[in-house]
């Protein structure tokens, strides 16, 4: 342990007495070289306490082993859920992801989009703000770098998109709520992203289908503090008796969990029970959902499917080499579950 520090995989070579080329093989698969070797390489790591800049080795590449991933708001548990399992898969394939979160800001995903072009990535999964995005800009990177859209789709931008079939999980709870309740009225996130406006339409075309009138309630606010909003617009609608039925469907979890408070904060208690005043049922699943007084009842989106159909396609998308190609869409349905509140 007394050796001095090994500074790069040239002097960690000729230290070891093994070959650049076989120490190189080594670390890119170790299950490539012979065990013997393989033992000699791993004695002289510990001797030497070397570890090599992986990034370094990249950049040297032709193809690096990189693997960009962008989420809009990383603060939220939603998006913090779908990048810990895009994580894993990626780390699982051999590649090494590396989280960028551009917090609901234009110029920084921009500016992060600018950052993974200098990693030279293998390839991105771009969750883009949608609709505050640079469409622009995107379309320029996704020329250059191999991406696969997920959870918000900006229409012929990327090589595919992996993500939530919208009318399909908002039908499945309008459906649901009409027949155990009063027809729901729909409290709308804003439009921050597409998912936004599709799930508006999506519940007028359900509840028309139905044969109910379509109630929707719209209230200020753009940014993502969705919970703030929920409660903020919860006491307006509660306070102003704007909502004509008892039966709240929220376009995200985030939404009721604000409005949840709102209720218990004016004294409604919320449920299905004899004893309740209000139904309130919300969208995503999540992770916070079934800890909410009442617990939520929602919609689940497929975390784990649609983070690995989408590391799927991407490294496709880099072994096969081939692009410019048909865009594809992969939508997964919802699953209802129902809980306390509704």
């Amino acid at each position: 342990m007394g050796a001095s520090k090994i500074k790069n995989m040239e002097e960690f070579a000729a230290k070891s007495g093994i070959s650049r080329p076989t120490v190189s093989k080594y670390f890119n698969d170790p299950g490539s070289v012979r065990a013997s070797t393989r033992e000699r390489i791993e004695a002289a790591l510990k001797k030497y306490d070397y570890r090599p800049n992986i990034y370094a080795m990249n950049q040297n590449r032709q193809l690096t082993k990189n693997i960009g991933v962008v989420v809009p708001y990383l603060a939220d548990p939603f998006f913090a859920e779908i990048a810990r399992t895009i994580e894993r898969r990626c780390i699982a394939a051999g590649f090494w992801p590396t989280l960028f979160s551009s917090h609901g800001e234009q110029q920084l995903e921009n500016d992060i989009l600018d950052s993974l072009r200098r990693l030279k990535p293998a390839g991105v999964l771009l969750g883009p703000l949608g609709r505050a995005s640079d469409r622009n800009e995107i379309e320029k990177f996704c020329r250059d770098v191999p991406t696969v859209l997920i959870d918000a789709n900006i229409d012929g931008v990327g090589e595919a998109f992996v993500g939530l079939d919208n009318f399909h999980s908002i039908p499945l709870m309008v459906d649901y709520l009409c027949r155990t309740g009063e027809p729901p009225c729909f409290f709308e996130m804003p439009p921050l992203n597409p998912n936004a406006n599709k799930r508006r339409d999506a519940y007028k075309q359900a509840m028309t289908d139905l044969g109910h009138e379509p109630q929707v309630i719209r209230v200020p606010g753009d940014t993502w503090d969705f919970e703030q909003i929920g409660f903020d617009g919860g006491l307006q609608v509660i306070d102003g008796q704007q909502n004509k039925t008892n039966t709240v469907l929220c376009s995200n979890d985030r939404l009721a969990i604000g409005f949840l408070a709102a209720a218990y904060e004016r004294g409604i208690r919320v449920g299905h029970g004899k004893d309740c005043a209000l139904r309130v049922a919300g969208h995503d699943d999540h992770p916070f959902s079934r800890f909410t007084c009442p617990s939520l009842t929602t919609v689940a989106q497929n975390y784990e499917s649609i983070s690995e159909r989408s590391v799927e396609t991407l490294l496709h998308l880099i072994r096969d080499g081939k692009r410019g190609g048909e865009r594809i869409e992969i939508l997964f349905e919802g699953k209802l579950v129902m809980r306390a509140s509704a």
